[in-house]
């Protein structure tokens, strides 16, 4: 096996969250800057907690942003099985053999018990724990419990003094004394194990050199520490990657926006600008450079370069990436990531994708550099399409400081103009209706936007003879005359 093996080893008690996918990046950055193995292993014990799908979520969202596993559920290896619900009696083997060792004891203490102790402890002060209780058991007692089958779990035996520390490579050094440790359950009641056993056992067995993992479970590595040693395991390297945290501080949550990776997905997020933004929250190369490729950001990333300090999450700065990226794309390219957007607003179907796609093609360079989400699109280019136009305001089409008369005149002369052109192309276009202006002898503006409203049903667009360009000399006459129709049918 390689020297150097990571691992992503999500819960799917949901989807894929964001701070979720910067944990998998880094595990996945770091084994492939050293030339190692990245695992992937679904920690799927607590059935109470499952969520149908999440697990095929967790590994469509990493595959869409570019992240592949050398072993995992679906690929097997020489680890397999990689879903902790597979691996049961091999966690209930290693608890036995704890017991048999001294390092852990089993525990019938009842639910009325322990939360009948918690209060207590509340009352006068204490934090909540277990009391080692059963810890040093008689034997005759032991067995009476078992002969009854009274409902039971296994718990590890922390030792009472001292302290126990370990070297984070992103933090350094950090200890716990053992007397804030209690003694924690290894086996639940139901026969599963808890996270810290499992997890434990499986980085072992897999042979994990580097545990990449949220600093949250920094209070739990003490514990984690001192089950290798009960086993007479050497333990991993461990690296706690900080928070995520939203603007203006706290956990980041839905009411900030978006937080699974789905979500990002479908409003309209490229996985390049995704990825790259992710990169960056926590970790740079240096002070300057803000774009990577998958290909640089392996070549690049090295754990010592991660924060210790929180990261914080910027939607404007992911928009802004976005927008980047998408004005990056070839138009065939740009398409080709719109098209699932297209065919949700039913504007795309597989029956007119043929007919439509070079019109699409012509459309898209007069809204990319104003596309900063693919799922924005429809709201740019709606009016290109007859089924979609209409004047949602008519009186958008009375200019400024004008009147209906003045609406009915523009129109009216317009279509007189662009009629017997031969030419229908931007420049004459522009060129025509200038002289127009002047022959009127209104201002500009004003021309301008009762044409923009009636040929596009908006007071926003692009500019408006690119626009007049595309949708060619029929619809822009046929549009103008519906314009008039328009003004009439509201009194003009």
């Amino acid at each position: 096996m390689h020297d150097i093996r990571t691992r992503f080893a999500p819960s799917p008690t949901g989807f894929l969250h964001i701070g979720g996918l910067r944990t998998a990046l880094f595990a996945y950055l770091f084994a492939r800057h050293n030339d190692g193995a990245f695992i992937l292993r679904i920690e799927d014990t607590d059935r109470s907690r499952f969520v149908e799908g999440a697990e095929g979520d967790i590994m469509e969202s990493l595959r869409w942003i570019g992240i592949e596993w050398d072993e995992g559920p679906d690929r097997g290896g020489p680890c397999a099985p990689y879903c902790q619900s597979e691996r049961k009696e091999i966690y209930l083997e290693h608890a036995r053999m704890l017991i048999e060792r001294g390092h852990a004891y089993t525990c019938y203490c009842t639910p009325e018990r322990l939360h009948k102790l918690r209060e207590e402890q509340k009352k006068i002060g204490l934090d909540p724990g277990y009391d080692r209780h059963c810890r040093d058991m008689a034997d005759a007692r032991r067995e009476e419990h078992e002969r009854r089958g009274d409902p039971s779990v296994v718990r590890l035996k922390v030792p009472r003094g001292g302290d126990t520390s370990f070297d984070d490579l992103i933090r350094g050094r950090i200890a716990k004394k053992n007397s804030v440790l209690d003694d924690l359950v290894l086996i639940k009641s139901d026969g599963f194990p808890t996270y810290h056993l499992a997890n434990v056992v499986d980085d072992h067995l897999m042979q994990i050199s580097h545990v990449i993992r949220g600093d949250e479970w920094i209070s739990s590595t003490p514990r984690h520490v001192l089950l290798y040693r009960a086993f007479g395991w050497k333990a991993p390297k461990f690296a706690h990657v900080p928070v995520i945290l939203a603007q203006g501080g706290g956990k980041l949550s839905k009411r900030h926006g978006a937080t699974m990776v789905r979500e990002f997905r479908e409003r309209g997020y490229l996985n390049d600008a995704l990825l790259n933004f992710i990169a960056l929250l926590g970790w740079a190369l240096d002070d300057k450079t803000e774009f990577f490729t998958m290909e640089e950001l392996i070549k690049s990333f090295e754990i010592h370069r991660v924060i210790k300090s929180a990261a914080v999450f910027s939607y404007e700065k992911l928009d802004w990436f976005n927008g980047n990226y998408i004005r990056k794309k070839s138009i065939p390219g740009l398409y080709e990531e719109l098209l699932p957007f297209l065919k949700r607003d039913s504007i795309v179907s597989s029956e007119n994708e043929g007919e439509r796609k070079e019109y699409i093609f012509r459309i898209l360079p007069l809204v990319q550099e104003r596309l900063n989400h693919l799922g924005d699109i429809t709201g740019l280019i709606w009016f290109f399409f007859d089924e979609l136009y209409e004047i949602r305001d008519p009186q958008a089409l009375i200019p400024k400081k004008g009147s209906v008369g003045d609406a009915l005149l523009i129109l009216k002369k317009t279509h007189e103009l662009l009629y017997p052109m031969p030419a229908f192309d931007r420049e004459k276009l522009e060129e025509s209706m200038r002289s127009l202006v002047e022959e009127l002898g209104l201002k500009v503006g004003q021309v301008f936007m009762t044409v923009r409203v009636a040929v596009t049903g908006s007071k926003v667009s692009p500019g408006l003879f690119e626009t007049m360009d595309v949708l060619g000399k029929d619809a822009v006459l046929r549009r103008l005359q519906g314009a008039v129709d328009v003004l009439k049918e509201t009194g003009g």
